[in-house]
């Protein structure tokens, strides 16, 4: 299936920084804007100079080898880091010196590149988690479950088999999480961090795992919440298949650093990203 069926590209416009987001999204603030991020540990350079600005119905990808750092980007954007230099901007809020919560209630959603479910917790149990901040009850109501409790509880439930229904889990709602297939609960982080109500959903190897019959349904799907939604997704993905079928954006890291930044056909012919990729050919 070819990257159209998936995805209607349109031109990119340039932004500061060397910044490209949709046509659509030109007269918007981005959601995200990463300007002269990066961080070290100790004396080693982990992640530096990474700028992006990312439209609000933008879908883009982050791809690299493995070690380049993207999934450490991922983290100071939710702030399990904090960058040791550099400004991340969510809808032109400074995230300085904000928690990995504060964040998530700021709007952004993230899954793990290792799966994190409660497992002993039931599937819409897990839903319930993400849609913590949108519960509207108090301590004591809870305590004397007063009728509020009861009718914030109902309304819960219904959202949570709501994102369910998204990618057909709905039936499992009473099933142990830790009992699912691969491929479900992979399926069921994403529900979860959409619980969360965020205005930019980041996926670490949403597709890891996958079959290619369940990866071709993730795609769709992930255009899907983008249409629904009206969100950005930013990814990290090793599944050339899915970054170039549905990704506006791709950019490229090695070794911490940014070394390109385009569409799909300019990112599958730069001749820096296939060096990172293949090596260096030796010369005749």
């Amino acid at each position: 299936m070819s990257p159209k069926e998936y995805i209607k590209r349109e031109p990119l416009m340039p932004q500061p920084a060397t910044n490209f987001i949709p046509e659509r999204d030109i007269h918007k603030s981005p959601v995200i804007e990463c300007r002269n991020l990066g961080i070290d540990f100790g004396g080693l350079s982990a992640v530096s100079n990474f700028n992006i600005a990312m439209g609000p119905t933008e879908i883009s990808g982050l791809i690299g080898p493995n070690g380049a750092g993207k999934t450490t980007i991922f983290n100071l954007l939710t702030k399990v880091y904090q960058p040791t230099h550099g400004t991340i901007l969510l809808n032109g809020v400074d995230t300085h010196n904000m928690t990995p919560a504060q964040v998530s209630q700021a709007g952004i959603g993230r899954t793990f590149q290792n799966i994190r479910l409660f497992k002993d917790m039931s599937v819409i149990d897990n839903v319930l988690v993400g849609l913590h901040y949108q519960i509207d009850y108090g301590l004591g109501t809870s305590i004397f479950r007063l009728p509020r409790f009861f009718s914030e509880e109902k309304k819960a439930r219904e959202k949570a088999l709501e994102l369910l229904s998204i990618f057909d889990m709905a039936d499992m709602a009473d099933t142990k999480s830790g009992s699912l297939p691969y491929g479900a609960q992979r399926r069921l982080e994403i529900v979860r961090a959409l619980a969360t109500d965020p205005c930019l959903l980041l996926l670490d190897e949403p597709a890891a795992g996958m079959n290619p019959m369940e990866t071709e349904e993730l795609m769709e799907n992930i255009v899907r919440i983008r249409d629904m939604f009206q969100i950005a997704i930013l990814l990290i993905e090793h599944d050339m298949k899915l970054v170039m079928g549905i990704c506006e954006v791709i950019g490229v890291l090695n070794f911490g650093q940014l070394i390109a930044k385009g569409t799909p056909d300019e990112i599958q012919s730069n001749p820096a990203v296939i060096e990172a990729y293949l090596g260096k050919q030796k010369e005749e």
